[in-house]
């Protein structure tokens, strides 16, 4: 194909190649359509971008998708584990993944979308198809503390490694499992860890074998900790911080601002699709197909909940190209 010109048209076209995204290929696949994939990074982009030696919360047969068994010697599979299933079931299904290619553009309307998208190397390219699913997730987007200094080379939004920051003063915002994850890594690796947290306590929902262990290197002075507190500044060397004791300056040299993500609202948005602000954010769609407000949009995954993204994860979410699937069985077929 040459580069901008359209390939012949697909049936379905999933934006977002994770988990959820390949389940709704899979699908479609299965009930007789042709499908597509296109994802701004690599496969399992999110899950990539995870903790290098993250564990799962839940079990490897809450993760599987199209049939496939996630074997595993462990009763939680880690990220590792999970990004070589997933790639063995693209492998399975013969996907066909566009990676690397971030989506600019959506003309058309319902039955003859076109796709346009960008690679590496800032060159056009256009795909066509008679459906979407937009399953973007949330994890490309964090939240911004809205502070001086946040734009700091030294203020990170995702945790990866502990290894660059030994012996370092590190300072990690956030009270859920990202942040106590991030501290407890740092801490073991030589990191000294200042927890800055704008509750009263870790969050209840912290992982029952991590909340324990969080609170202990606490309580131990292990790790120091300041609750009802936010920081308030960040400069080259110090953080700033506003405390129930009051405004508290301590030395710093790297910061991870574990605040939480959301979707891509406004990519939502430039489709027509509405939200609803009332709920969320929550974007229309019919909760029996997942179909939006335009026409041969479907929508799958964690940006079915709005800003409520505790609500779908891969457990449930891959359930969602099913409910896809079945509504393409009767459009597509009778179109």
């Amino acid at each position: 194909m040459s580069i901008g010109a359209a390939e012949e048209i697909v049936d379905l076209l999933v934006i977002g190649a994770g988990p959820t995204g390949l389940a709704c290929a899979i699908e479609a696949q299965r009930t007789g359509f042709t499908a597509m994939l296109v994802d701004k990074g690599c496969l399992c982009n999110s899950l990539f971008h995870y903790p290098a030696h993250m564990t799962f919360f839940t079990t490897p047969e809450l993760l599987e998708i199209g049939g496939m068994p996630f074997s595993s010697p462990n009763q939680k599979p880690n990220r590792n584990e999970a990004l070589e299933y997933y790639r063995k079931v693209a492998e399975y299904y013969k996907l066909d993944v566009r990676q690397y290619e971030k989506v600019e553009r959506v003309d058309g309307s319902d039955g003859n979308f076109v796709v346009h998208t960008m690679d590496q190397f800032g060159r056009i390219l256009k795909h066509r198809a008679r459906k979407l699913v937009i399953a973007t997730g949330y994890y490309d987007l964090p939240n911004y503390l809205g502070i001086p200094g946040e734009d700091l080379v030294k203020v990170k939004h995702y945790y990866h490694e502990p290894h660059p920051f030994y012996g370092l003063d590190v300072v990690v915002i956030g009270g859920k499992n990202s942040a106590a994850i991030a501290a407890l890594d740092l801490w073991r690796h030589g990191a000294k860890v200042t927890l800055v947290h704008r509750g009263a306590a870790m969050h209840r929902h912290v992982k029952y074998w991590i909340l324990p262990d969080i609170n202990n290197r606490v309580k131990n002075g292990e790790i120091t900790a300041y609750f009802d507190s936010t920081v308030t500044n960040i400069s080259e060397d110090e953080v700033t911080l506003s405390t129930p004791s009051g405004v508290v300056t301590i030395a710093n040299q790297f910061v991870f601002a574990l605040t939480g993500y959301h979707p891509d609202f406004s990519f939502i948005e430039q489709l027509g699709v509405k939200l609803d602000e009332t709920n969320d954010r929550c974007p229309m769609c019919d909760p029996a197909t997942l179909e939006s407000n335009v026409p041969g949009i479907y929508l799958a995954g964690v940006i079915v909940a709005g800003e409520r993204t505790n609500e779908i994860f891969i457990e449930n979410g891959r359930f969602h190209g099913q409910q896809i699937a079945e509504a393409l069985r009767g459009k597509l077929v009778a179109a």
